[in-house]
């Protein structure tokens, strides 16, 4: 059962750790490594999660997994959330521990999408015109292609959503002519 409110709780102690021994960036690389493996292997999140296999077998599986890869502090992390019986939200700490050094460094992550793939030069374009716009300075623009868009974009920005895309004009149009707006503003 996803817990985000524990996994948040595990990702800050272990931010808050990376900070206090000056390896943040160390162990946020530990962190990708370990979200590929998750994305990368149902079998392994699987193991995580079975309360069938025991903890020592997990910890074998997962030392010999990571062993030589992750940083000490990581691997100890690991070691603590398998004797404490919670190594079956590592797959949940792992995205919250990115977003909270994301949070602490001040990077914004951005989802453009668009009917059609986009340039690299319209992508500088975009965040060049968010930094000058925004307080962001530090952006990571996530690109994604949905062809149901017909033209335009849609931007997903810190919680906030900008529509303008062809879809949703027709859409919006679609609504007045639906409810005869036309129609009373004739008379």
């Amino acid at each position: 059962m996803p817990n985000p409110r524990l996994a948040a709780r595990y990702a800050k102690s272990l931010v808050d750790l990376a900070i206090e021994k000056g390896e943040l960036e160390t162990i946020y690389n530990d962190m990708l490594f370990l979200q590929s493996v998750c994305k990368n292997s149902r079998e392994f999140v699987g193991l995580l999660k079975s309360p069938v296999i025991k903890a020592d077998k997990k910890d074998k599986v997962l030392d010999a997994l990571t062993n030589g890869k992750i940083s000490l502090i990581t691997a100890s992390f690991n070691k603590l959330l398998i004797a404490k019986g919670r190594e079956n939200v590592l797959p949940e700490i792992i995205p919250a521990f990115i977003q909270q050094y994301k949070e602490y460094k001040g990077i914004y992550t951005v989802k453009l999408s668009t009917a059609v793939p986009v340039s690299d030069e319209a992508k500088s374009s975009i965040i060049e015109r968010l930094k000058s716009s925004t307080p962001m300075k530090h952006i990571e623009l996530n690109t994604e292609v949905n062809e149901k868009l017909i033209g335009g974009f849609v931007l997903e920005v810190a919680g906030q959503l900008v529509d303008a895309s062809i879809l949703y004009d027709l859409n919006t149009i679609k609504k007045q002519f639906q409810n005869n707006d036309f129609i009373y503003k004739i008379r």
